[in-house]
């Protein structure tokens, strides 16, 4: 009888979850290598047991591969966490154990290998991960059917059980961390003209609102645009899951408040939202607040700390265009619960935001394949209202023939631009200027 890989991996799992959970007064950081060590001596000891039985044994590499599926399982993402490794990989839709689609950074879309033997060990599996791995442990159970958690540096989880014929998850890999605007250059995403005015939009300190759709890239776009502030200001990171990850850059980013929100327990008490932490972010002397993304009634302190002490300050919101930010804007007020006048939100956008970018993205394909392309699509800049409620609007760049940005008309904060650098002349074109299409 040949050796079965996932056969021992289920058999010392449990062995090694209770030695870890039974660890007293290890610091988290030690965590994982204490239990590396365990998972080594577990594994040669049930190597030692099937050889005394008569059993057929792993050889070396073998049972190396053992250890480490043993640990992916318990620290990483078991099954998954070759795709996860893999740089090509975009996005893993998870519809029960045996249903696993991948999504390539292509955009090609394929069926993969099962994740587990079964749903029941799924669930597992995903509470697992949910204990060992993130800031804060959350619960995902009948009562908490829902499950959104960062894991590790490149990794975001959301999970479904209950309230889906089978346990769901969506996991999206963030391809390039340390992202800048040459790298956005270079993909195609701006070309040279977008990547001088945006640089100088960070360095002048203007308030920035990226827009866009699912999957078009407004997290890479707002860890790009963060690359240009100076390492030693003080930003603030506000996610509901870790995905920016701007404490890790240490030499671009010296003086970094990652803040991660927290869901409430079952009485839904403990909760710290967005909300919170955008005004504890203020009281800790944030120069710049960057949130992952505005979703509800974040959305007013988000906007009077643009408009007060969080000048360059940058946040990503979900809209399929430009120009319905501020009607999005509105619907995220109402659906936070926000009793907030329209005249007066739309006085308070004017007054706090400067630019709204927008992506684009679109999948073409060709003789070669399928091509993902993600582009500027729009830049306005926004200013207080005037002959109507709504904030007028000043548009700078517009969608040319291909949908890509290209110039337009110039921004009324051009002097403030051109003090730090910006060359007025990079508006005297009306095409793409260079780069990938």
């Amino acid at each position: 009888m040949s050796f079965d890989q996932a056969r021992a991996v289920r058999a010392i799992l449990p062995k090694v979850t209770e030695a870890i959970d039974a660890m007293e007064s290890v610091s988290d950081d030690a965590v994982e290598e204490y239990g590396r060590a365990i998972i080594t001596d577990l594994v040669r000891e049930h190597v030692d047991g099937r050889a005394l039985a008569g059993q057929s044994v792993p050889n070396l590499d073998q049972e190396r591969s053992l250890a480490e599926a043993v640990f992916n399982q318990v620290f990483r993402m078991g099954r998954l966490q070759e795709l996860v490794n893999d740089p090509t990989v975009e996005n893993i839709d998870v519809n029960g154990c045996d249903q696993v689609w991948i999504t390539y950074t292509d955009g090609r879309k394929e069926l993969g290998a099962p994740i587990a033997d079964s749903d029941d060990e799924l669930v597992e599996d995903v509470r697992r991960w949910a204990a060992y791995q993130g800031q804060t442990a959350r619960d995902f159970s009948i009562a908490r059917p829902r499950l959104h958690l960062s894991l590790g540096s490149n990794t975001r989880m959301g999970a479904l059980m209950g309230v889906v014929p089978r346990p769901c998850l969506s996991i999206r890999s963030h391809g390039k961390l340390n992202a800048d605007l040459d790298d956005l250059i270079a993909n195609g995403t701006i070309d040279k003209g977008l990547r001088e005015f945006l640089s100088a939009a960070v360095r002048a300190h203007k308030d920035i609102v990226i827009t866009g759709g699912m999957g078009d890239g407004k997290t890479t776009f707002a860890r790009a645009l963060a690359a240009e502030i100076d390492p030693d200001e003080r930003v603030a990171t506000i996610e509901k899951e870790y995905e920016l990850f701007l404490h890790l850059q240490k030499d671009r980013h010296r003086d970094v408040l990652a803040m991660e929100a927290r869901e409430g327990n079952t009485e839904g008490l403990g909760a710290i939202t967005l909300h919170h932490l955008i005004e504890d972010a203020l009281r800790f002397n944030a120069r710049r607040i960057i949130v992952g993304e505005v979703r509800g009634d974040e959305l007013i302190p988000m906007l009077q700390a643009m408009n007060t002490g969080g000048n360059g300050s940058i946040c990503t919101l979900h809209a399929d265009s430009a120009d319905q930010v501020f009607a999005r804007m509105l619907i995220l007020a109402g659906s936070g619960g926000l009793n907030i006048a329209t005249d007066t939100l739309f006085r308070t956008i004017g007054m706090a935001v400067d630019f709204v970018v927008h992506l684009g993205h679109d999948l073409r394909h060709n003789l070669d394949g399928p091509v993902n392309r993600r582009y500027v699509a729009q830049i306005n800049e926004v200013l207080p209202p005037g002959d109507t409620v709504e904030p007028a609007v000043n548009r700078v760049y517009v969608p040319g023939p291909e949908g890509r940005a290209i110039p337009n008309t110039i921004p009324q904060c051009i002097d403030e631009l051109v003090a730090v650098g910006f060359d007025p002349a990079l508006f005297a074109g009306h095409a793409w200027q260079g780069g990938p299409r």
